[in-house]
């Protein structure tokens, strides 16, 4: 893969930092969000009561991973992101569940990404958020097809993302409610910047480049044509959507 890509913003430590003590705690409607995946993966029974094993690709701070082992205290899990300081405070997080985890250094983007994960799957989840829309649609399609092929028979994929807004209004409306998110967080912060300066950060961050949306139908579709079931958009807010499917029994 090329070193060009816009994604490789996201192995410099200082903008995982910026990120993370900032934009992501500000995402709109994060916590409910999470809340739609755990209810996906119970309400689906994809991971059994004892022994279940779930991956998360893309796994940032390991957020996901951790709203897992919360509701499934035996299972065994996969933190994978190529993200070196990504990957770093994701084990520092979850550093007393540690014996239960591996933290895998691994590109997605990269077509031999699922060969790596073999000796761990099959998975009855596999969960993202908001780190697949930074590959190409091309590349976006291949990963869904190789999640299709680690899932167990009745497993779940579930993706928290950010997708393409089909108008100009909702391109406009996500933004101000993003940064109204981000108003709010610093006011409880006494940050002491204005609203026109968290605006104008939030523009201009650094790794907005890195960012490449597909709407959620045309997932969604993507995920039906690869043979998925049950699947839907199960939360949408402006670009924030939770979407997914199931990969049939027999």
């Amino acid at each position: 893969m090329s070193d060009s890509r816009s994604d490789k913003v996201w192995q410099s430590a200082g903008v995982v930092r910026q990120y993370l003590s900032d934009i992501s705690s500000a995402v709109p409607f994060k916590p409910e969000q999470i809340a739609v995946m755990m209810q996906l993966v119970a309400a689906g029974g994809a991971m059994p009561s004892e022994g279940g094993r779930f991956l998360d690709i893309g796994c940032g701070d390991g957020v996901l991973g951790a709203a897992l082992l919360a509701q499934y205290p035996a299972s065994r899990g996969v933190l994978l992101d190529f993200s070196q300081p990504m990957l770093d405070v994701a084990r520092g997080r979850l550093q007393a569940e540690a014996g239960q985890l591996d933290f895998v250094l691994c590109d997605y983007a990269d077509p031999q990404w699922a060969q790596a994960m073999a000796p761990f799957a099959p998975f009855h989840a596999i969960v993202s958020g908001f780190s697949i829309h930074h590959q190409p649609d091309d590349i976006k399609r291949r990963i869904y097809h190789d999640i299709f092929k680690l899932l167990a028979p009745g497993g779940l994929f579930v993706n928290l993302e950010h997708v393409e807004s089909k108008t100009a209004l909702g391109v406009a409306l996500f933004e101000e409610s993003f940064v109204d998110s981000l108003v709010r967080y610093h006011g409880a912060r006494n940050s002491g910047m204005t609203r026109e300066q968290i605006a104008q950060q939030l523009y201009n961050r650094p790794d907005k480049a890195a960012n490449i949306l597909a709407p959620v139908e045309s997932q969604c579709e993507w995920l039906r044509g690869i043979g998925y079931d049950d699947v839907d958009c199960y939360f949408k807010y402006y670009e924030m959507a939770v979407f997914g499917g199931r990969r049939p029994i027999s």
